[in-house]
Parts: C-alpha cells; structure tokens; sequence
C-alpha cells in the first residue's frame, strides 16, 4: 500500500496483498449470489495469498478496530478505501480479530467469506454476539469476537455517549477475561483483575496474538472515545482505564502500545489518550511509546513530565487542574516535534545516560554531588546550550580523567548541533591530548575517538609521548595515533630525526615508513650507516620502499654485519626475484661464507637463482660439485640444505645450460630421495621467516 505520509511504516506487500485481496473477496461476496462464477476465483486468491504468508508462519492474526486493521504490529491506514471497508464489515459482525492458519483450504476460506460477507446491520445478528461454536466452525481459520452485549454499567435512560463509554469497558473485560457473549455471568469489570488477566496471558502462537489484537483494538477505540466524551460515563471510563493501565506490568503495556500500529499511529494514540485520559495513564503510555520508538523523549523530561503527573493527581485544588493542563500541552507539544524515531540517535542517547549516571574516579569536592559535572554536560547537550557552568564541567571532567563518556557522546551527536560543538572546541585541544597521554598507558579507546578532532595539533604531543615511551605497548598505540594523522606531519617527523638517541631516530624512520608519502626531498640514506644496528635496519626498510634509492639499500644491507639487516636483503631479492648487478658479487660473498649461521647461507643461495648474471652461476655450479671419482667422474657434495637449494635454483634460472643439464642428471641418478627432487622441481616459495 502507498504512505499517505512520509513518517507513516507500511505493510510488507505480501501481508498488504493478502488483506486487499481478502478485502475485494468479501466484497464480491456481498455482491454476487451464491454460485456466480465470481465467487470461486476470488476464494481461490484469497487462499493462494493466505498460502505464501504461511509458508513462513504458522498462522497470520488481524486485529479489527472500528476503521483499521491491526497486523504484525502495524495498523492499516484508516483512510484507505479498500481496507476501511474490510475493516468496518468486521466491526459490524463485533469481530475483534481473525486468525488464518496454516493448511488452510479453499472451501474453508469461502465459508468464511460466505458467511462474513452477510450485512449485520441489515439482519440486525452479529457473528460476535451469536453462536459461539459458528466463530469456531473451520479447522484453521477462527474468528474472535468483540462482544458487549451485556450492558451492565449502563441505566434505564443513559444517554448515548455513556452507552458507548459503558459498551466499550464490558467488551475490553470480556476480552481481557475471555469470556465468551453466551456467558449468562457478569464478567469481571475492576481494572485491577482486567489488568492482572492481560498480564498473566501466555505469550506466543497465533492466539496469543488474536488476543493482543483485540485488546489493542479497545484501547485505540477507548482513547480515540474519551477524546470528545463528556459525562459521568465518560468520567468513569477515564478513571477505570487509567487504574488499568497503572496496574499493567510496563513490558505488557510496551508491547499492546507496539502492536497499536506504526510510528504514526503510536503517535497518534498517544496524542488521543492525552486529550482525554487521566494525567497518570497519559504518561504510562507516553513512556511505552517512546520505548517502543527507541527512546523518542529524553529521561529528564520523563522526570519533569512524572511531576506534572503527580501534582494533577494528588496536588492541591488549586495546583491540580494547572498541572494537568500543564502535562496535557507538553505532551501534545511534544508529539508536534516528535519526527524521528529518536531525535538523539540511540547510542548517543545511551552515551549521555551512562554520563550521566557515571561515578568520579576520586573524591568529589566539597558539597558536589559525585556526577555532578557529568549531568551537567548532558543536559547542556540535550538542551543546546553551553553557558558558564557546562563549560566549567567540561574542564572538570577533563582535569578528572573522566572522558570517555563524554566523547562517546559527542561521537555520536550531529555535527549540525552547536551544543555539541562548543563542547568539542574545549576537549579536542593539544592540552587535552597531551594530558591523556602522559598516562601510563595512555588511555587509546578515549584518544581513538579524540584525535580525529584535534587534528595535525595533535602530533607534537604523541611525537613528545612517543620520545619517551617505555613499553612496546605504547609505542605501538602511539604509532598508530601519528599514522591517523595523515603524510602531512612527515616534514615535522623529520625534523625530530636530529634527536641523538638511537630509540627516537628508530621510532620516527618506522612511523615515516607507516606514512602513505614521504616529505618530498627526504632520503634515510645517511640512516642506514648509523652506529646502532637497529637504526641501520629500520632505515633500510624505508629505503626499500623508494624505486630510486632500492638497488643501494640492497648493496647497503648486505654489506651490514647485522643477520637480520642482511636477511632483510636476501629475503627481498627472492621475493622479487631480480638482483642488481652491484649486489652479485655480494650474493655470492654471502653464499660461500661460512662465518654467518646457516640459514642465511641457504637464503643467500636462494637468492642467487633470482639473477641471471653468469657469475651466479660459476657460485651454484661450485656448490653442486666436489671433485670427481677415481674413474674421473664428477660427483656430487654430500647431502646438505645448501646443495638442495643450489640444485633447485639451477632448475629455475639455468636449465638449459648445459653444465647444469649434467649437474641435473648427476642429481636425477642419486640414490637419495630428497636430491632427486630438488633437481626437478623450481624454488620453494619464501617462508615468513626469510621475508623478514
């Protein structure tokens, strides 16, 4: 069904096709006598749409109010034509609500059509105020009836509003009780055993929902009644329906207000129940509609709007009428305004509650009520104003290490909200970042949400704390902070790197390696001679990132007495299987030298296959050979992980020389295993190990 309105939910087609559908087939009923060729099709229909609801249900519920029907918690537009009709010929028959289902059948389905379809009005008998066991009569669809037919509260002579009123609380106890219209007893009519039967219907299957459905259906008919009631029926339906809805339990009242319909409609049922029910009742169902909005009015109007309650109901004489009026027009100035589901967006509304509710760390000073500043700022930010005493409590809150609340917060307000940014202008500073991270540690939840608001003042601070960190921990966190900060802090990183100590210059070459662009013009060449080896790597490191600065980084590193600086090296030489032709003689240095331990040597030799210079090759043919026999054939070195990887790097850069080819053959002929495979498979892939 098309939204009247822009605020308004809609049903999800297949339920919004099954009710129009139900509603053109009744009408046709209605229409046409019995055996027109009509008939059948749209009982058909009826029946096929039924169907594709229930392949996910097990039964489908409609409630019936006087012009809307009420399914799966929303209620039909009361201005549609199609389902305005289906709904009133319901009401006539005092239907409150039908369930369909599953397995349901045609001929079932034109029974009920048949039978619904008769004009109560005209034959002056209901289906809901006659025979039971009729609503009763089909396997899998059944009829709840609205009855009211038993009048007690209403005298000889009553005029017809009273009636009404009177008709509608006897229909909602035999609802609540459900008692049945044939019951020759009086149901039940105090609001307190109303209320206990709601609360104690078990909850969950299709009549569960039936049942719901017609209570909610009385409560919309009861509110929209008391709205241009007057009279002494009128007063005692005020009175009876808002002991009722005092006594419900809150999560029982929350789930009849949801049923009620959609945003729109909750809205609007809040809007008739303040226009007539008593000042209590008001505010019940103001708070379960708001809850079933996700929160649509703030805790500390909840407060203010209860103390209006209360003084309308037990005030003096003169205060009680004034209060009254007072909560009737916030209410409805409220529901004015009342456009979004919640106008502070969830988590930001839980951010300012826990604020709120938030304990100090330490000791509050004198005459100061522990979470004072904290309620404070969060009601200067539901409000939207900032004066003196908000900004006093940010500071407060500040100097107190107590932020976390309060950006979380912000984080989640809308930037368009000036409260909020006057509120960032005193927290997102160099002052307050540089106090956060003179903790030890720093507290990286609080600065995680903080420095994208402080911005590049942000990175003197953090290069300060990252000078002087002592944990890997902080450095890491500290690291991670500058890197958010964008390329545009690398000219003031570079400037550090004047620092003497070895710790600083290593921490700043890691963070400019971090950084998406170094400073145009900067080369960590000079770094990569320093005294400390660690400096050394990390320069090569970034080094190796520069196309034009790598083929010397390469030469520098293996040319470092430090392992890891040349396993650095060798490990990026065979991952991009390319070698300079300055590094050659290097590599095979390397391959050869028995003073470094020997994986290296083997990653050394791996490294050799990634070059095609013949000097490479002199190096693998030498480490594959060890002399010859006594009948003067060459023979292989003994088994070893050096003469493995020599003969697989063969294979991969020389196969088709013929000294390798007889190397090769020489390996193929061996009586070891491991041999034979090294001489006919390429280069294993590089370990994580050798890639750093």
């Amino acid at each position: 069904m098309p939204a009247p309105s822009g605020e308004r939910a809609t049903l999800s087609r297949d339920l919004a096709d099954f009710l129009i559908e139900l509603s053109i087939a009744l009408h046709k009923h209605a229409m046409y006598p019995e055996g027109h060729p009509s008939l059948a099709p749209a009982a058909a229909a009826v029946t096929r749409r039924a169907g594709l609801l229930l392949e996910e249900r097990s039964s489908v519920s409609l409630g019936v109010a006087r012009h809307q029907l009420v399914i799966e918690g929303v209620a039909t537009d009361p201005k549609h034509p199609v389902l305005r009709e289906l709904a009133s010929r319901l009401h006539r028959h005092h239907l409150g609500a039908v369930t369909f289902r599953r397995g349901l059948a045609e001929s079932e389905v034109a029974d009920v059509l048949k039978a619904v379809a008769v004009d109560a009005e005209r034959t002056g008998q209901p289906m809901g105020l006659g025979d039971s066991d009729k609503l009763r009569a089909w396997s899998h669809v059944q009829l709840h009836p609205l009855t009211y037919e038993r009048l007690e509260l209403v005298g000889e002579g009553a005029p017809a509003e009273g009636a009404r009123a009177a008709q509608l609380w006897v229909g909602l106890a035999r609802a609540a009780l459900a008692t049945e219209a044939s019951d020759e007893r009086s149901p039940p009519t105090e609001p307190a055993v109303i209320a206990q039967a709601i609360d104690a219907r078990p909850r969950g299957g299709g009549g569960a929902e039936a049942y719901d459905q017609v209570i909610v259906g009385y409560l919309l008919q009861i509110a929209q009644e008391l709205k241009s009631a007057g009279g002494a029926e009128a007063v005692a339906l005020r009175r009876r329906i808002s002991r009722l809805i005092r006594s419900l339990r809150p999560e029982t009242l929350r789930r009849l207000v949801e049923m009620g319909g959609d945003f729109a409609q909750r809205r609007q049922f809040v809007a008739d129940a303040a226009a007539g029910m008593a000042a209590d009742a008001v505010l019940e169902i103001l708070k379960a509609a708001a809850e079933t909005s996700q929160q649509a009015i703030s805790h500390s109007l909840v407060r203010l709007l209860s103390k209006l309650a209360a003084h309308a109901e037990s005030g003096s004489d003169e205060i009680r009428p004034q209060a009254e009026a007072a909560l009737r027009e916030q209410v409805q100035r409220l529901l004015q305004g009342w456009t979004l589901a919640d106008p502070n967006p969830g988590v930001y509304g839980a951010a300012l509650q826990r604020m709120a509710r938030a304990a100090p760390t330490g000791p509050a000073a004198p005459g100061e009520s522990p979470a004072e500043p904290e309620r404070v700022v969060a009601m200067a930010l539901e409000v939207e104003t900032v004066g003196p005493r908000a900004v006093a409590a940010v500071e407060h809150i500040v100097e107190a290490g107590r932020l976390g609340a309060l950006l979380e917060a912000l984080q989640q307000v809308p930037d368009e909200r000036g409260a909020a940014r006057a509120v960032w202008e005193r927290v997102a500073t160099s002052d307050v970042v540089r106090r956060l991270v003179r903790a030890d540690p720093p507290d990286f939840t609080v600065l995680d949400r903080l420095i994208p608001h402080v911005g590049y003042a942000a990175a003197e601070p953090l290069l300060d704390a990252l000078a002087v960190a002592q944990s890997r921990g902080a450095r890491r966190g500290l690291l991670a902070q500058l890197v958010r900060l964008g390329a545009g802090i690398g000219p003031l990183v570079v400037r550090r790197l004047e620092d003497d100590r070895w710790y600083v210059i290593r921490n700043l070459l890691a963070l400019l390696e971090d950084l998406a662009v170094l400073p145009e013009g900067f080369s960590p060449a000079r770094f990569a001679l320093h005294a400390d080896a660690r400096v050394r790597r990390q320069a090569v490191k970034l080094q190796l990132k520069l196309p034009d600065e790598r083929d010397v980084a390469l030469v520098t590193a293996l040319k470092d007495q430090d392992p890891r600086t040349v396993r650095l090296a060798l490990g990026l030489i065979v991952a991009l299987h390319s070698c300079p032709a300055a590094a050659v003689s290097l590599l095979v240095s390397r391959a050869s030298d028995r003073v470094i331990a020997a994986d290296l040597r083997v990653l050394a030799i791996r490294a050799l296959g990634a070059t095609t210079a013949p000097a490479a090759l002199e190096a693998l043919l030498r480490l594959t050979t060890a002399g010859r026999t006594l009948f003067g054939k060459e023979r292989l070195p003994p088994k070893s992980p050096e003469l493995l990887v020599a003969l697989a790097a063969l294979v991969t850069g020389w196969a088709h020389d013929p000294r390798t080819r007889a190397v090769l053959a020489r390996a193929a002929q061996s009586t070891d295993r491991e041999i034979r495979a090294a001489a006919a498979r390429p280069v294993p892939p590089l370990s994580p190990t050798d890639r750093r």
